[in-house]
């Protein structure tokens, strides 16, 4: 059956790859009137973080939020399907970096780098930074459950000298790359929401404490492997510009949850200047007064 879904369904992701990216936009706008006006995917969920996030803006203000969100959503999904028959011009194009330079002299010193980023403007397209380096570089994901869509994920990261790694492989190929001297970058989204018997640091985040993943930060401090954060600021539609940020090289020497709270407070950062380019269809304050119940909450309380 999931043999039949992939082939029923990849000829017309590979069609639409195939648009030009104007009649792509057209397409995506009619995607819009679906999924925002006709079916209202996640709508709750949106309103609830948008009202959590943004108590003492307007009605008006949030409905706007709301709808350029979904029109970057739509815009988003199609990208993705574009990158299918992307051309490295066209990405070259359309996904620039102001300062390359930085992430070129870390690989030129010989060193692992994990670089962090939201899931805030394009992260599907950050990929492009490859076409910069010389050596390939390690994404971590989560497996899609259809193997056939999983595979075909993997070969178009490949093709751009990137590849898929499961989140629950990440800590032990690190470890083994660590230990074999690979030069190579590791990029983590790393604003998902942890678990909440595995919610151990909770910074202050749009006015709330919610729980961030630590892992990064633990395997930089255990490898010493340089953090850097990627902000990605979508100039006009279809058209991104990433800049680096470099968090720290010497881990080890930073306090504990320091590059956590780092990459927190960088994120929400870019979420303020336009909040409408952050994925707000993810349950990000479902932990929302439950620090108490988190290891974080009973060690303060013992």
């Amino acid at each position: 059956m999931q043999f039949l879904a992939f082939w029923c369904i990849y000829p017309f992701l590979w069609l639409i790859s195939k648009l030009p990216f104007r009649l792509l936009y057209v397409f995506s706008d009619g995607v819009y009137l679906l999924l925002y006006r006709l079916i209202g995917y996640r709508k709750k969920v949106v309103r609830y973080n948008l009202n959590i996030a943004f108590p003492n803006k307007s009605a008006q203000e949030l409905k706007k939020i709301e709808k350029r969100f979904y029109h970057h959503l739509c815009d988003s999904f199609l990208e993705m399907i574009k990158s299918i028959s992307l051309t490295e011009t066209q990405l070259k194009a359309r996904y620039t970096f102001t300062n390359v330079e930085l992430m070129q002299e870390f690989e030129n010193q010989g060193r692992l780098v994990f670089l962090q980023m939201g899931h805030y403007a394009s992260y599907e397209w950050s990929f492009a930074l490859q076409l910069y380096l010389k050596n390939s570089g390690h994404a971590i994901y989560k497996k899609i459950r259809n193997p056939y869509f999983d595979k075909m994920a993997q070969k178009i990261r490949g093709k751009w000298n990137t590849h898929l790694v499961p989140n629950k492989r990440s800590r032990i190929l690190v470890a083994k790359m660590v230990k074999a001297k690979e030069v190579t970058v590791f990029g983590f989204a790393a604003d998902q929401t942890p678990r909440l018997p595995k919610a151990h640091y909770w910074p202050k985040f749009l006015g709330h404490e919610i729980p961030f993943f630590t892992g990064v930060e633990q395997m930089a401090k255990a490898y010493d492997v340089p953090v850097i954060h990627l902000a990605v600021t979508k100039i006009k539609r279809g058209y991104y510009q990433g800049t680096f940020h470099l968090l720290s090289d010497d881990p080890k020497s930073v306090p504990d949850f320091e590059l956590t709270n780092a990459f927190a407070k960088a994120l929400e950062t870019q979420i303020l200047q336009d909040p409408a380019y952050y994925l707000w269809t993810h349950k990000r304050f479902k932990w929302l007064g439950r620090k108490h119940d988190s290891p974080a909450g009973k060690k303060s309380k013992s």
